[in-house]
This record gives structure tokens, C-alpha cells and sequence, in this order.
């Protein structure tokens, strides 16, 4: 701490340096890699620490969990552990296995916000029962962009007021279990075609649009009492043509926090930065220099550890917010105000009744993925369920960011448990163009060997190669059943095609049981 105090050594410079130390330490969110705590964190809980980050690679299983998250309030009992666990195809509680619970766009498809809440609670109570008391959902993104990278099935619809209503019914569902919710990608990232992971995305959308599309699920969230919202690295030049949202004071201290009356969303809990590590704000300003404009522009904490979870990063971070303020780039008061509100979300996340009578639910993640499963038969005749091992071809596209690698899809797994001797074959745009699409299609044929086939599709409508392949194998195999478990865009299309509205391990469930006749019934 030597290097923050003044060269007089005075008292009062120490305890200047001491709290502003603090106060920078607190604003952050980092995480850290291993499923123990490493002395590293538990030092810094010690030191002003306020806020841990959860990642998939953290988790093995709930027990596991629980113990690491006791630990790391043995060193601090007012702490924020936050994840990112939006259920669907966004999970890290069960990042190995698939979600229990479907995503925001298949509980959009069912439209019925009494199951949005209670899946929501369930998936708080397991959460909290777990130690974790913010969660980095839900996202409130309306996806009008049906081209968009990294929202998609995330997303409750494309329409404002559908995903308002879900986006409330979310918010009190998750904080009735005690945990926080985080609203996101603020004000609005759906109308992108361009992922931030990877790149700045820009939306040319008028004041006028933002007003009466992106901001209508916000307004909702922070109606029902959402305690926190993140920001998006995305840039309207409408409302700040040179700062994307995050590092924007027009987009977090003009329009979120700005009174109602004053044409502001009057919103007062903690602002949450996206992951500072991905390349929309690291490419550009670098996550240092980042996260001071964030600060400085409005948000109270930084979200890092995505990619950079180490030490090293929390110590840079937290050396760049005590320079700026001591070179008088940063207002003092304002990194003092962002960390008395991290400081207030910890001692009370969920709202004062929270987590009181959050009964069980273990079921309502399937209830609702059966409800969303919309079925088409197709070929003028009904569709023969499956009652002998099939072959499914996985067309497969780049993962998702957000989503990750690790994290199984599908319907192979789920029918090879109802049908033993199911087998499947990944197919991508690397295996279509390498092969060529017709030695393709005859290799998955072949490897068929007479077996009914299932081709499971992510998003059909954005990838061209995924549609040539399909064409193709139904043209040789128009028995072909389809199942569609990205967001359903292109026209129903084999023997029997299903939307799952999302890719989460109960949507496959569904959807296998479908397929073979198995389940309680289908919705046409």
C-alpha cells in the first residue's frame, strides 16, 4: 500500500490511501480458476474484496459448490458471489450435463409468466442453496435482429412488450429465492449482428426506436425491483456516438439513472459492466483504461474473469482506478459511491423477504420445456414415433461465446437412453467444406445403415452450409425427422420437424421424448 500514500506519510494520507484502496477493490468482480479458493482471493477478501465471479470451470457439483462458497464467506460474510447462470444454453451450475431448466426463449414461446416466475425461483432456490446471491440474468434483450450472434435463444422474443413481462416475471421469481438479479445487456443488444466478444457492435437504431423497442424490458425489470442491471459494449451512435454503453456517461448517468421525468429510467441499484476482457472494450481501450471510463461514466462494478482470472488482473485493475483518481481523472466520490453500492447489494441481495418458503420445484424445468416443444408433421401423413435405434446428424455451428464449448446439445444423448443404440455424427462447416455437402450426406447415409435418421439444427437460418446439407439429406431420406433447437426462422421442414426454442438438456429430453411417442404429448 506504500506507493498510495502521500510522501508526507502523514496519518491522514494513509488513511486516505487505505480507503481509496478499498473503495477500488470493492468495485470489482473478478474471477479465478480451480473449484477451491486460492490463497490469492482469500488475502484480497481480506483486504476490501467485496464481489467473486463463477464460471463453469469453478463448479464441479452442488456440494462441491456450497463448500466454496462457505469458504470464501469465512473470510468475508458480506459478499457478493455472482455467476452467470442464465438456464437454457447458458449454464455454468451444470456446464458438463446441460441445463435442468430452459432458456428465455422457450419460456417466451409458452408465454405464460406464472411458469417464467416459478422457473426462475427454482433456479434461485438451487443457487442460493448453493451460496450464490447475484445472478448475472436475466437478459432483457428483445432479439428483432433474428441474424444476431450472440443473443438468439437467449432472448424471451422479438416482441418489446412479450419480453417486458417475462423479463419482470423473471426478476421476482429469481429474488422471492434470495438472489439478485442482474438484468442485461442494457439498453439493448439485440438488434446486433455483431458478437462483443469478438468485435464492438454497432446499432443504428433512433432515439425513438431505443425508446419504444430496446428500453421497454428495462423500464419493466426495474419496476418489478431488479437490484442490478449490466451494461452492453455495444455503441448507438444516437445516444453517444464515440463511447459504447459501458464506458458511456449519456448511456449509464443520462438515460439509466436519469429520473423518469427527466427522460431517464430512474434506476438506483448497482450497475454491472459485461466481462471487460472481451474484445469490444479489451481491443479498444484496453481493460485498465476501461475500466476507469466505466466507472467514471456511471457503473459501480466491474465484471472480470471470463478469460483473465488471476491475481495479476485484479492488482492492475485496481492500481489503474487509485491513479486515476489520485491523477484526477476519476472523481473520488464517484469510486466511493460505486463501492457503497457493491457494499449494499452484499449485505442484502435478494430484498427482505427473499429465500423465506422457496419450496422445491424439481420438475418445472421439463414441465416448461415440454410446453415450449412446438411439433410440425410434415410429409401428408402422421409421423411413425421411433421405436428402434436411430442415427441423428448433428449440424453443428461455432459455439457461442456466451454458451462455450464445454457444455453438451442435442437429442443423442436423450435418445440413446430411450433408444439404446442410438448413434449421432457431428457435422460443421469445416466437415462440409472439407468433404464437399453431397460426400457428406452419402457418409452420414452410409454410417445410417438403413436406420432412421434425425438431423438436429441450431439456428438454420443463419447458417447457409447448414441449409444446403439439410436440403440435401432430406432429398435422399425425406423420412428424415428435424429438430430445430436454435430460434425457429426458416419454414418446418422433414418428416416431423420440433422447435425446441433452445438447446438445454430438457429441451433434448423433449424433444427425444417426441420422437419416439414417450412423453405426456406434444403441442402442434
Amino acid at each position: 500500500m506504500a506507493s498510495f500514500v502521500g510522501s508526507a506519510g502523514s496519518a491522514r494520507a494513509v488513511r486516505s490511501a487505505g480507503a481509496l484502496t478499498r473503495d477500488a477493490l470493492a468495485v470489482l468482480q473478478p474471477g479465478f480458476t480451480g473449484t477451491t479458493a486460492p490463497d490469492w482471493l482469500l488475502r484480497r477478501l481480506g483486504e476490501g474484496l467485496v464481489s467473486v465471479g463463477l464460471f463453469g470451470r469453478n463448479i464441479e457439483d452442488p456440494a462441491q459448490l456450497a463448500a466454496l462458497t462457505a469458504r470464501l464467506r469465512r473470510e468475508r460474510p458480506d459478499l457478493l458471489v455472482a455467476i452467470d447462470e442464465e438456464g437454457g444454453d447458458v449454464t455454468r451450475l451444470e456446464v458438463r450435463g446441460g441445463s435442468s431448466f430452459p432458456g428465455n426463449h422457450a419460456l417466451g414461446a409458452v408465454d405464460d409468466t406464472a411458469l417464467t416466475r416459478a422457473v426462475a425461483r427454482e433456479l434461485g432456490r438451487r443457487l442460493a442453496a448453493c451460496g450464490v446471491n447475484l445472478n448475472w440474468a436475466p437478459s432483457a434483450d428483445v432479439n428483432s435482429n433474428p441474424d444476431n450472434p450472440v443473443i438468439g435463444v437467449r432472448s424471451f422474443g422479438a416482441d418489446p412488450q412479450l419480453v417486458a413481462r417475462h423479463t419482470a416475471a423473471y426478476v421476482a421469481g429469481l429474488q422471492s429465492a434470495g438472489v439478485a438479479a442482474c438484468t442485461k445487456h442494457f439498453p439493448g443488444h439485440g438488434d446486433t449482428a455483431v458478437d462483443s466478444h469478438h468485435d464492438l457492435p454497432r446499432i443504428t437504431a433512433d432515439l425513438a426506436t431505443l425508446q419504444e423497442r430496446e428500453l421497454v424490458p428495462f423500464r419493466a425489470a426495474i419496476a418489478a425491483g431488479t437490484r442490478a442491471v449490466m451494461s452492453a459494449h455495444i455503441l448507438l451512435p444516437a445516444l453517444d456516438g464515440t463511447h459504447p454503453a459501458t464506458l458511456s456517461p449519456a448511456a449509464l448517468h443520462g438515460l439509466l439513472r436519469a429520473p423518469v421525468a427527466e427522460g431517464g429510467l430512474g434506476f438506483d441499484g448497482l450497475i454491472v459492466t459485461d466481462g471487460m476482457e472481451m474484445r469490444a472494450i479489451a481491443a479498444t481501450y484496453g481493460i485498465e483504461r476501461g475500466s476507469v471510463l466505466a466507472i467514471a461514466a456511471g457503473a459501480d462494478a466491474i465484471c472480470v474473469g471470463g478469460g483473465l482470472a488471476d491475481e495479476d488482473t485484479v492488482l492492475r485493475l485496481r492500481d489503474a482506478l487509485v491513479r486515476a483518481v489520485r491523477d484526477g481523472e476519476l472523481p473520488e466520490q464517484r469510486l466511493a459511491d460505486a463501492a457503497a453500492r457493491v457494499r449494499a447489494l452484499a449485505r442484502r441481495p435478494g430484498g427482505p423477504d427473499a429465500g423465506e418458503g422457496a419450496a422445491p420445484a424439481p420438475d418445472i424445468g421439463l414441465t416448461a420445456a415440454r410446453r415450449a416443444l412446438r411439433r410440425t408433421p410434415g410429409g401428408g401423413r402422421p409421423y411413425a414415433p421411433l421405436t428402434a435405434p436411430a442415427y441423428v446428424a448433428a449440424f453443428t455451428p461455432l459455439a457461442n461465446f456466451a454458451v462455450g464449448d464445454e457444455t453438451p446439445w442435442g437429442v443423442a444423448a436423450e435418445l440413446a437412453r430411450l433408444l439404446p443404440g442410438t448413434e449421432t455424427a457431428t457435422c460443421t462447416a469445416e466437415s462440409a467444406a472439407a468433404d464437399g455437402t453431397a460426400a457428406l450426406i452419402d457418409g452420414l447415409l452410409t454410417a445410417a445403415a438403413g436406420r432412421r435418421v434425425v438431423a438436429v439444427v441450431r439456428d438454420l437460418h443463419r447458417h447457409p452450409w447448414m441449409a444446403d446439407a439439410l436440403t440435401a439429406l432430406l432429398a435422399a431420406r425425406p423420412d428424415t425427422a428435424v429438430v430445430e433447437m436454435g430460434v425457429p426462422q426458416a419454414p418446418p421442414r422433414g418428416a416431423l420437424h420440433l422447435a425446441t426454442h433452445g438447446a438445454a438438456r430438457v429441451c433434448g429430453q423433449a424433444a427425444a421424448e417426441a420422437l419416439t411417442g414417450q412423453g405426456p404429448g406434444e403441442r402442434d
